[in-house]
C-alpha cells in the first residue's frame, strides 16, 4: 500500500507588506485596490470591462470600510458567466485587502473542513459553532471561490452556515457561476433552498461580471500557471507515452489509502500521480479525497478519458469536481484521451461549461506535431 509523501511549506503573501502602509497612504486601503487592479491589468494586457471596473469600484469602498468603519462593511456576492474574471478579482482583492484577519478558499475545501470539524465535534452542544471557532478564529473576511450548491443535505447546512457567518459579522465575499436564484437549480428542491437566496439577497451587494472576453483563453499571471503548463495528449499512442515516460494502458494497479478510502492509482513518482479516469470518477471518491491528494501531488496523470456524455452523471459530476480542485489548487495536469477534447466534453451535467473553459487551458498534443 502506498503512503503520501510530505507536504511542502506553505509561503506568505508579498502582499502583507502593504498592511502597515496602506493606513498612511492618502487615499487609504480603497486606493490600494484600486491601484493593484490597475498595475495588474497592466502587467498582463486587460481591458478590464465596465462591469469589472463597477466590482473594483465597490471592493475598493469595501476595504475603506473594513479599515475604517469594520460594521458598515457590506459583502458581496459575484456572479457571471465562466472565464468573466470572477476568481481574478476575488484573488487580487484578497491579496490587496491591507488586513491580516482574512482567509480565501474554495468553497469545496472549506466545506470538506466544515464537514471534518463537525464531525469532530459532534458531541458538542453546537457542532457548527465549535467548528466555525477553530477555522475562522479572528477572521474578518471571508473569500469563497466557486460557490454552487447541488445537494439538498449541503443547502440544509448552507443555510445554518450562512446565518451563523452573519451573525459573527464576517464580511463574505464570494463567486459564482449562478445568479442566487439560479442556486440548486434542481425544482425538487429548489423551494427549500429559498431561505439562503432571501439571505444572500437581503445581506449582500450581487453584481455580475460580464464581458466580451473569456480571460482563461488569455495567459494566467505569472504566479498560476501550473494548470496552464499542461497538455492533454490524444490518442495515447506507445510513441507519445514513450515521449512522456509513461507505462501502456492498463497498467497494473496499486492501492492508495486516502482517509478511510483506498483509491486505485495506476503511478506514484515523487510529486507526481496517475490514475485511469475510471479509477477517480467511476467510484465513489469525493472532493475532500481530492483536497487530501492536493496536498501531496502537484502533477497530476488522468489517463482514458472517455467521452463524458456516455458516462452517467456522477461520473461527470465528481471529474468537474476533480478539475475544479486541481485548477484552483494551481496543479499541473496531464489529461489523456483517445478522440479530441472537444469531442469528449459532451454530457448534461451542469457545471461542465466551467469545465470545458478551464481544459481549454491545456496544450492539445494530437497526432503528428503538437498544437495548441
Amino acid at each position: 500500500m502506498a503512503a503520501l509523501p510530505p507536504t511542502p511549506a506553505q509561503t506568505q503573501s508579498p502582499w502583507r507588506r502593504l498592511f502597515a502602509r496602506a493606513l498612511r497612504r492618502p487615499n487609504g486601503a480603497g486606493g490600494v485596490i484600486h491601484d493593484y487592479f490597475r498595475h495588474k491589468a497592466q502587467d498582463l494586457g486587460y481591458t478590464l470591462s465596465h462591469s469589472q471596473l463597477r466590482v473594483i469600484d465597490c471592493m475598493a469602498r469595501q476595504a475603506d470600510d473594513l479599515t475604517q468603519s469594520p460594521g458598515k462593511a457590506q459583502s458581496l456576492y459575484l456572479y457571471g458567466a465562466v472565464g468573466r474574471g470572477k476568481s481574478w478579482l476575488l484573488d487580487g482583492f484578497f491579496r490587496a485587502l491591507p488586513i491580516a484577519e482574512k482567509q480565501r478558499l474554495h468553497f469545496h475545501d472549506f466545506f470538506a473542513q466544515l464537514h471534518h470539524g463537525m464531525f469532530r465535534h459532534q458531541q458538542q452542544a453546537d457542532a457548527l459553532e465549535a467548528t466555525l471557532d477553530e477555522l475562522l478564529n479572528q477572521c474578518r473576511v471571508l473569500c469563497f471561490d466557486e460557490f454552487h450548491v447541488h445537494d439538498i443535505g449541503d443547502a440544509m447546512l448552507i443555510t445554518r452556515l450562512f446565518k451563523a457567518l452573519f451573525n459573527r459579522g464576517i464580511t463574505l465575499l464570494l463567486t459564482s457561476n449562478y445568479a442566487p436564484e439560479g442556486l440548486l437549480p434542481n425544482p425538487l428542491y429548489h423551494a427549500r433552498f429559498k431561505p439562503v437566496i432571501e439571505l444572500i439577497n437581503g445581506r449582500m451587494q450581487v453584481m455580475e461580471v460580464g464581458g466580451p472576453h473569456d480571460y482563461r483563453s488569455q495567459a494566467r499571471s505569472h504566479d498560476q500557471q501550473l494548470f496552464t503548463q499542461g497538455h492533454y495528449v490524444w490518442p495515447g499512442t506507445p510513441a507519445q507515452r514513450q515521449a512522456l515516460e509513461l507505462p501502456e494502458r492498463h497498467a497494473a494497479a496499486a492501492q492508495l489509502t486516502v482517509g478511510a478510502r483506498q483509491l486505485t492509482v495506476r503511478q506514484i513518482q515523487q510529486r507526481s500521480i496517475r490514475f485511469e479516469f475510471n479509477d477517480v470518477c467511476e467510484q465513489p471518491t469525493a472532493v475532500m479525497d481530492y483536497l487530501e491528494l492536493s496536498r501531496h501531488f502537484d502533477t497530476w496523470i488522468i489517463d482514458e478519458l472517455p467521452e463524458l456524455g456516455e458516462c452517467s452523471i456522477a461520473a461527470q459530476q465528481r471529474f468537474i469536481n476533480l478539475i475544479d480542485v486541481l485548477y484552483d489548487q494551481d496543479k499541473r495536469l496531464l489529461l489523456i484521451g483517445q478522440r479530441p477534447l472537444h469531442e469528449c466534453l459532451g454530457g448534461h451535467a451542469i457545471d461542465l461549461a466551467r469545465t470545458r473553459s478551464r481544459l481549454g487551458q491545456l496544450r492539445e498534443i494530437g497526432p503528428g506535431p503538437a498544437h495548441g
